[in-house]
């Protein structure tokens, strides 16, 4: 089996100011908010370059999605500070930065007879009827792929290109090993 081509789609992130924020004096500050307490209590702040959003809470708590790269994720991150610094609050101090969930695409470049994985694998998902994928969700490292019988994959659960890479290592192992005990 030929090395994988993933291709990180999406880094969900979360930090903390550290400082309380007033998300009504936000929303009325800047045009690129949603902000509706009622229905959620986050503050949705849209940035275009590079393409994200991030929640905003008066805990000054953060969550931003949609970035492709740590470094995105920091980009993104002293935008918001920016943004937040034009209602007074300022933060002097680089806020630590949490990779939550890191969600990547790719192909492991052979078809694959879900049917059979679904029966050799260990914690696996497979009703064709209502998707075309089969889930299946790795111990160690943590991860949950779905997998194609085109090959092509999608990886959630890792925090970090390592988790990615030895996730994708060991569904190689475990793909081959299903496929030789088929047989």
């Amino acid at each position: 089996m030929t090395k994988s081509n993933l291709k990180v789609q999406n880094i969900v992130a979360t930090t903390s100011l550290g400082k309380p924020v007033s998300l009504t004096q936000l929303a009325k500050s800047q045009a690129n908010t949603e902000y509706n307490p009622e229905q959620f209590p986050g503050l949705v702040l849209r940035i275009k370059e590079p393409k994200s959003a991030v929640l905003v809470f008066s805990s000054g708590n953060l969550v931003c999605t949609g970035t492709k790269s740590i470094a995105q994720v920091k980009e993104v991150i002293s935008q918001v500070i920016k943004q937040i610094g034009k209602i007074g609050v300022k933060i002097t101090q680089q806020p630590k930065i949490t990779v939550q969930n890191i969600v990547a695409s790719g192909s492991i470049n052979l078809n694959l007879n879900l049917n059979i994985l679904a029966l050799q694998l260990e914690n696996t998902e497979y009703e064709p009827e209502q998707f075309p994928g089969l889930v299946y969700k790795l111990d160690e490292p943590t991860a949950t792929f779905l997998l194609f019988s085109n090959g092509k994959l999608v990886c959630t659960g890792t925090k970090n290109k390592q988790q990615l890479e030895d996730s994708m290592k060991q569904l190689n192992k475990n793909i081959r090993e299903a496929i030789a005990r088929s047989k």
